[in-house]
C-alpha cells in the first residue's frame, strides 16, 4: 500500500468504519498456512524482574521465522500481520503471561500493513478483551527488516496506537531504517538498541560513545531503552553501568518455543 493513499486519522473516527474500510482484516481463516511463537524475556536489571516477553514467529513445529516470512506476501501481508496480533495474544495468555504482574507481551508488526488504523486495531481489541490482557501490558514495535516507507505515516499509525493504550518501540534502532529522522518524527515509549552496535561494547571505543550519546538521548527524551542481542556478562555490565537496565538476548534467555522463561530460570540476573 502506498501511505499516501489512507484517508488520514482525523477524518474518521473508531466506531465509525466498517470492515470492508480495511481490506485483510478478517482474520487467519483465509491465510492459507499455520504457524506458531517462540518467547524471548526481556529482563529488568534492577529487580531482577521480567519487563515484557517478545512474541517471535516461528513454524507450526519451531521451524525458523523466515520460513513463515517467506510466504508473506502483497495479497497476504494484511491477513498475516491481524492473524499474528490475535495469535500472539491468544498463545501467551494461554502460557499464563496475564497471571504474571505487570509483565508486558512485545508484538513485531508489520507497519506497511496497517490501512486504517482504527480499522485495523479492532481485532486486537477484541482478542486483548476476550483472553483479559490489559491494552498497556501490550507493546507494538515494528518487525526487524521492515522498511517503513514513509516515517510521518508510521508515526501517525504509533499515534494513534498509543493513543487507544498500547505502548511502542522502534526495534533494531541504530540500524539502517529505524534512525534519528524516524525519532524526529515519532518520540516511542521504547527503543530497541541494535544488537550489532552492542557487540562487544565493553572493549569498542566507538561504539561506547555513540551508545552513551544515544541513551542520554533518550533520557532527554523520556524513552525508555531496550539493550537487545545481549550475549557476554562484560557486554551486560558495561551497559548497566551507563545506566541501561533493559536487556534481551541469549545471556539471560534464547526463544522458548510455546513457553514463557520465568525470572527464576535466568542464571544472569542473578550474577
Amino acid at each position: 500500500m502506498n501511505p499516501a493513499q489512507h484517508i488520514p486519522i482525523s477524518a474518521t473516527h473508531f466506531g465509525e468504519l466498517d470492515e470492508s474500510g480495511c481490506p485483510g482484516c478478517q482474520g487467519e481463516e483465509r491465510l492459507g498456512f499455520e504457524f506458531s511463537y517462540a518467547f524471548q524475556p526481556i529482563v529488568d536489571l534492577r529487580d531482577g524482574s521480567i519487563y515484557a516477553h517478545e512474541a517471535l514467529v516461528r513454524g507450526p513445529q519451531g521451524e525458523s521465522a523466515a520460513s513463515v516470512l517467506a510466504l508473506i506476501n502483497d495479497d497476504n501481508r494484511y491477513r498475516f500481520d491481524q492473524a499474528c496480533r490475535v495469535k500472539a495474544i491468544k498463545d501467551a495468555v494461554s502460557l499464563g503471561l496475564a497471571a504474571l504482574p505487570g509483565t508486558r507481551l512485545s508484538i513485531n508488526f508489520l507497519p506497511n500493513a496497517v490501512y486504517r488504523p482504527e480499522a485495523c486495531i479492532r481485532t486486537t481489541l477484541a482478542a486483548a478483551s476476550h483472553h483479559g490482557l490489559p491494552l498497556e501490558r501490550i507493546i507494538f514495535e515494528t518487525t526487524e527488516g521492515e522498511r517503513v516507507g514513509d516515517g510521518r505515516w508510521y508515526a501517525e499509525v504509533m499515534t494513534e496506537y498509543r493513543r487507544i493504550g498500547f505502548l511502542n518501540a522502534i526495534d533494531d534502532f541504530g540500524a539502517g531504517y529505524a534512525g534519528l529522522a524516524l525519532l524526529a518524527d515519532f518520540q516511542p515509549d521504547l527503543i530497541k538498541l541494535d544488537m550489532g552496535l552492542l557487540r562487544d561494547i565493553d572493549s569498542h571505543g566507538p561504539r561506547q560513545l555513540i551508545i552513551k550519546a544515544v541513551l542520554g538521548l533518550c533520557r532527554e527524551m523520556g524513552i525508555r531503552v531496550i539493550a537487545e542481542g545481549v550475549e557476554t556478562r562484560a557486554e551486560r555490565d558495561w551497559l548497566w553501568s551507563q545506566g541501561a537496565h533493559l536487556m534481551q538476548g541469549y545471556l539471560f534467555a534464547r526463544p522458548a518455543f510455546q513457553g514463557l522463561v520465568a525470572a527464576e530460570q535466568i542464571e544472569a540476573l542473578k550474577s
